[in-house]
């Protein structure tokens, strides 16, 4: 598997995952408040988790090309970071999922579906 809910999450005991998490700040938030460190609060019970790092950055890096860094730059997903995916961003990349369709992508697709309900996204890295 490539994404794990909380739940299975827990009961693989380790600490190692990357993180998918909904943002939940409103959408006036600035952007420097949205990628401070002291604004990330890991474990959300809604989240993706994904503990096979490489394998996901392999398989869906190429998607997620577009995330703002904690530095405000902005690039390819930094799996050791965190990496902020605006409102406006779900919509194609659910799009280029749908139709390349990489291993495991529904539950993804399910997860981004849910997201259109927040400002937003997080990937937080390891």
């Amino acid at each position: 598997m490539i994404f794990y809910t909380y739940e299975e999450k827990c009961a693989l005991q380790g600490s190692a995952f990357i993180e998918l998490q909904f943002c939940r700040a409103p959408a006036d938030t600035d952007i420097k408040e949205l990628v401070a460190v002291d604004s990330i609060e890991n474990g959300r019970k809604d989240s993706l988790y994904v503990s096979d790092a490489d394998r996901f950055y392999i398989e869906y890096g190429k998607y997620f090309d577009c995330g703002i860094y904690n530095s405000l730059k902005q690039g390819a997903v930094d799996i050791y970071g965190i990496n902020y995916y605006a409102p406006a961003l779900i919509d194609p990349i659910s799009e280029k999922l749908n139709k390349e369709k990489p291993e495991e992508y529904e539950a993804l697709a399910a997860w981004l579906s849910q997201a259109k309900a927040h400002n937003g996204f997080y990937i937080f890295g390891i």
